[in-house]
């Protein structure tokens, strides 16, 4: 049952947020040492709301505005990289398991406040038996995992001499088997391991097939004509994905102008690095990219939200590719606004304790995400400009 605190409507939601980011915050260390959000984090974000905002108001859940989401997740992320990497993973998935059969929405939205984790990396196998199908085989990067109740996970059905259909298959956790693999150097903290199915029935209403998720199709009668559920899942997973960026970057903006302020710079005259002019450059242009990045970002979640108010959810090709390129280049620039204020930050910004340099290592991590890498989304956006297709049906 969802705790009696959980408020009933989104309404104060980023602000609840911003009242459990100094948990999140103090939490960031052993977060990353234990490789997985703290129980604590976890039950804040619950009790703030947060695992509702892409649940249907049937089952109790606040079908927030994607603007809202992603200044919550923004904050989120301010807080702690790790934790903000689970909810937006979480968030996406509970907005995916929304467009299954109603049949299914009834067994997961046992309560608004259900956590679903879900990867979109087809490694499993699933074979057609009577009334579904058998899946056997290991997913990775199913981030959030030990804190989730169920797992979206994508898996592969073979064909003699074509190409493999994919399945998403809602999972129950306690079906799969979690890897103790989770060793990495940035998002350390994101419980983002591996996981394995042996031998797991899944009912084939437990079961949407992705390409036509790609093509705009939902599987749900009870939410086929709300505009709310129509938006591009691939697109608003970018939505999703770059305010980690930017909350990384906000919070490493603020600690440096508030070391600048106790600290000199070594071998030099300047016994206060805030009194420097060099100091000025670095957080000047440090702090342009970002607004830059929160620019782009405003304008295509813009553009997402006006499109949906209008009840028109197309999107022409280059639509698509231009909210792909915009959402890598939130990223690369967050990416370059913190690089700059992480050597401007001196040897002692070195230490696990200091936030800046896990920034730098988070960051460097979620640049590598297919969602929102600036190379691979450029490209596709570069394609389009030039006249080809963008060549992924992941638009």
């Amino acid at each position: 049952m969802a705790p009696l605190s959980t408020p009933p409507s989104d309404t104060g939601l980023v602000e609840r947020v911003q009242a459990i980011q100094p948990l999140l915050r103090e939490h960031a260390l052993r977060t990353e040492q234990e490789r997985r959000v703290t129980g604590e984090a976890v039950a804040a974000l619950t009790d703030a709301g947060v695992y509702r905002m892409n649940v249907p108001r049937r089952y109790g859940g606040y079908q927030s505005r994607l603007s809202t989401q992603v200044e919550v997740l923004g904050e989120i992320a301010a807080g702690c990289g790790s934790t903000g990497f689970m909810a937006l993973n979480q968030a996406g998935c509970s907005y995916i398991a929304a467009l299954f059969p109603d049949e299914a929405q009834d067994e997961i939205f046992t309560s608004p406040d259900v956590r679903i984790g879900g990867t979109l990396i087809p490694d499993a196998v699933a074979v057609a038996t009577d009334g579904g199908y058998v899946v056997n085989g290991t997913s990775a990067f199913a981030t959030g995992c030990q804190n989730a109740d169920w797992h979206l996970l994508t898996a592969r059905v073979e064909s003699d001499g074509g190409l493999p259909e994919v399945l998403w298959t809602a999972v129950p956790m306690s079906d799969l088997e979690i890897l103790d693999d989770w060793y990495v150097s940035g998002l350390a903290g994101s419980g983002s391991n591996s996981v394995v199915a042996r031998d797991v029935f899944v009912p084939a209403h437990r079961v949407l097939p992705v390409g036509a998720l790609l093509r705009g199709e939902s599987a749900s009668k009870a939410n086929a004509d709300d505009p709310f559920y129509r938006m591009p899942v691939l697109l608003l997973f970018c939505a999703w994905t770059a305010p980690n960026a930017l909350g990384l970057a906000r919070a490493a903006l603020a600690e440096f102008t508030e070391r600048i302020h106790h600290r000199g710079i070594t071998y030099t005259f300047h016994e206060r690095q805030y009194e420097a002019g060099v100091t000025h450059l670095q957080v000047a242009e440090a702090a342009l990219k970002i607004s830059c990045a929160e620019l782009l970002t405003g304008e295509f979640v813009a553009r997402i939200e006006a499109a949906t108010k209008n009840g028109d959810p197309s999107y022409t090709q280059a639509d698509r590719a231009r909210i792909r390129a915009q959402s890598g280049y939130t990223t690369r620039l967050c990416k370059e606004a913190v690089d700059l204020i992480a050597s401007a930050s001196g040897a002692s910004s070195l230490h696990r304790d200091v936030p800046v340099q896990r920034a730098v290592r988070d960051l460097h991590a979620l640049s590598l995400h297919s969602f929102v890498n600036p190379t691979t989304n450029l490209e596709l956006y570069g394609r389009v400009l030039a006249g080809l297709d963008a060549g992924t049906p992941f638009l």
